[in-house]
């Protein structure tokens, strides 16, 4: 069940599925290339992509390139600024954003998230452990950030078991 910080309306909605279900197909090709299991990008109000990256942490043994923080990074670059603010950008992802993500995406200046797969799923299938978020939706809501998620989730789940499956790695510090 989709679930959102504002009322759903059904052509954001409809967008993000598409831009989602798509991410999630391309995402078999950045794993077979050494990528994590998540891929974001980042696009104007008018639908044009300025940025998208995968989840890096393996192949460039960074444990902070997930995919969002790739893509914010590279959505800066792309338009020469710290602050993405004015640009009325969305950031559409694979997976729920994690706790690091969520504080790149509230200080980046990014207006709207649109994700896949819940953080419980992504925990319970790749055991990655995405960190404690109280009321993430309601905090993001409070800063005009608007928020829909599960969206394409049975299509996001069968990536990430696929990567586990194929016996890839889950990377998580040692406790």
């Amino acid at each position: 069940m989709i679930i959102a910080n504002e009322p759903i309306d059904a052509s954001k909605l409809a967008k993000a599925t598409e831009i989602i279900e798509q991410l999630q197909t391309e995402l078999y090709e950045h794993i077979t290339n050494g990528a994590g299991p998540f891929l974001a990008a980042v696009y104007d109000k008018n639908g044009k992509l300025i940025a998208k990256a995968a989840n890096s942490v393996i192949n460039e043994t960074c444990s902070h390139n997930h995919a969002e923080m790739n893509t914010i990074k590279a959505a800066e670059k792309a338009l020469n600024t710290y602050d993405l603010s004015a640009y009325d950008l969305s950031l559409y992802v694979t997976a729920e954003p994690c706790m690091m993500c969520l504080g790149a995406i509230m200080w980046s200046g990014i207006k709207a998230v649109y994700y896949s797969v819940p953080s419980k799923r992504v925990e319970e299938i790749t055991g990655f452990d995405e960190g404690f978020k109280p009321d993430w939706l309601t905090e993001f809501k409070k800063r005009g950030i608007t928020v829909y998620g599960h969206i394409a989730q049975e299509q996001g789940e069968k990536v990430l078991q696929d990567y586990v499956n194929g016996g890839r790695t889950v990377y998580q510090p040692q406790r």
